[in-house]
């Protein structure tokens, strides 16, 4: 199989983020253990879901870690133009739900598998799929507190989020935390007698744009656009009805922080000033529903430099959005993304690659492992 055909595979199966995966690390195990690699199955604390992590060479050597997720996020967009789980092909592009983000970079890197299972590593290659990466990278850290029993340390894990096959060295940490405000309910013609849920997330909100407008004033890091930490709110909903005084209100926001900023800590004012609320009798729920750290990996690092000679082109400094490379970064691995196809096409109807692009990146993986060569 090459690697349209291995994509063809891999959309097929409708892995969205927060549903079972057993299909998918199934045939991927099959396709990896046909090709004489050792492989793991891990599954997570959900119980419907599982890491997946395979090795092709000496288990007790460093080496380098190919890292992909699994899931990708739904297909509810109206515009699709074709069934998103059914690669189409027009012309060089193949299109479907994950066929950029990621994958491409997994059908990339077992495309390789092949002609990698043929040579006579002296260290080897990893591949680490994990799941729920679309839910803020919640699967991967279980793989990450078992790898030191999987493997020797690697000597680096590249990401393949889709970067335009440019390496990439940074990127901003993230937190996001849902807040539940619960009242007393009643007529609106008697809100003396309720507690208002929807009054009280207002100080919540307040304190929001205060952290909000306090962030642009720094730190400041010019090689991320923008330059400073970021916080927002993603959604709010409450209430039932206009006459109603509504007794609960939920909050979602999340903060992306600089490497030198804890994403964390930028949330704790607004944690601090929705819990001041139980002293008006109001009821107060937070929960963080995802994080993960920033990534910062040096221009003159080993990793970095490696990746320039693999790609033909210098590394860019950072990007604002996240990955799991961070969580890599975290556990003493050193890490960077690089892989097929462009963020812009992410998260979209009718999200796509290209065959050059995944050609590109197969031939990456190649030139990697034969640098491992005896």
């Amino acid at each position: 199989m090459n690697a349209k055909d291995i994509l063809e595979q891999l959309v097929g199966f409708p892995s969205v983020v927060g549903t079972p995966n057993g299909d998918i690390v199934a045939w991927v195990k099959c396709y990896l253990e046909s090709h004489g690699a050792a492989v793991t199955v891990l599954p997570g604390p959900e119980g419907d879901r599982a890491n997946l992590f395979a090795t092709i060479g000496p288990k007790d050597k460093p080496g380098y870690v190919l890292s992909g997720h699994l899931d990708v996020v739904s297909a509810s967009e109206r515009t699709w133009t074709s069934n998103p789980f059914r690669l189409r092909t027009e012309g060089h592009q193949l299109f479907g739900r994950g066929a950029c983000d990621m994958k491409g970079f997994l059908a990339a890197a077992l495309g390789g598998l092949p002609a990698i299972a043929k040579m006579p590593l002296s260290r080897p290659i990893h591949f680490a799929f994990s799941y729920d990466e679309e839910a803020g990278c919640r699967g991967v850290p279980h793989m990450l507190k078992q790898i030191g029993s999987l493997c020797a340390p690697p000597l680096g894990a590249i990401i393949g989020e889709p970067s335009s096959m440019v390496a990439i060295r940074a990127h901003k940490g993230e937190a996001a935390a849902r807040i539940e405000i619960r009242g007393t309910t009643g007529h609106s013609s008697r809100p003396d007698k309720g507690l208002n849920a929807i009054h009280a997330m207002t100080a919540v909100m307040t304190a929001a744009m205060k952290t909000i407008d306090a962030l642009r004033n720094g730190p400041l890091d010019q090689t991320f656009e923008p330059p400073y930490s970021t916080l927002q709110i993603g959604t709010i909903t409450g209430g039932r009805s206009v006459n109603i005084i509504p007794d609960l209100c939920v909050l979602e926001l999340e903060a992306r922080a600089l490497p030198s900023v804890s994403p964390t800590v930028l949330l704790e004012p607004i944690k601090a000033t929705a819990e001041a609320l139980e002293k008006d009798g109001f009821d107060t729920t937070w929960e963080t529903s995802s994080t993960y750290p920033a990534l910062s990996l040096d221009a003159d690092a080993p990793l970095a430099r490696l990746m320039e000679e693999l790609t033909a082109a210098p590394t860019l400094a950072a990007v604002s959005y996240g990955t799991e490379a961070g969580l890599y970064q975290a556990a003493g691995i050193d890490a960077i993304i690089c892989g097929p196809g462009d963020i812009s096409r992410a998260h979209s109807a009718d999200e796509f690659i290209r065959t050059d692009e995944l050609a590109a990146c197969e031939k990456m993986i190649v030139r990697l492992a034969k640098t491992l060569q005896h």
